[in-house]
This record gives C-alpha cells, structure tokens and sequence, in this order.
C-alpha cells in the first residue's frame, strides 16, 4: 500500500512543511523547515495528469484517448490546471514578500 503524503494539516486544513529528511543508508537526519515543492502541493489527480502529459509528449489527443475523454474535456483539465498551479505560484510568491 502506497502512502500518501499529506500537504494539509487534518486539524486546521492549513498547509504543511517538511521538518525532517533522513537518510536510510547512512542514518544521517536532517532538521528544519522547508517549503513543498510545488508539485508536490498539487493532488494526486494533478500529479498523475502531469506525468500523463509528460509521458505522451504533451498530446492532449493520446491523452484523451488514455483516458477516454473526449479532446475538449481533456483541454479544459490541462486549463483548470494551469489556473491551479498559477494560483498557487502567486501564492507562494505573496507569501515570500
């Protein structure tokens, strides 16, 4: 069973960084407090359609047929995600100022 990691907090929904990386080879850990990368900000859904896009060399036709769905359809998720990570881009950025 594949964990999921979670990006928002079960109690209050605001959104969650990394504390600590570790090493399993060499038992090295690392403290502190980073930011998500954005992608991985973005659901499982979003993250699974990217590399969907990646993987057929950004056709929306074969990805369409991946998913049968039509072209249209298709094109207002690659939109709706583009909104999503543009949002989220301006967030991040009006966070740092």
């Amino acid at each position: 069973m594949d964990k999921k990691l979670p990006i928002t907090c079960p109690s209050c929904q605001s959104e969650l960084n990394v504390q600590s990386l570790a090493c399993e080879s060499c038992d090295t850990t690392i403290n502190g407090s980073y930011d998500l990368p954005l992608l991985l900000k973005l659901t499982q859904e979003e993250q699974e359609f990217i590399l969907d896009f990646v993987r057929f060399s950004g056709s929306l036709k074969k990805m369409a047929k991946k998913l049968n769905l039509s072209y249209p359809t298709v094109r207002n998720m690659l939109d709706d995600l583009i909104d999503t990570i543009e949002t989220r881009q301006q967030s991040d950025a009006d966070e740092t100022d």
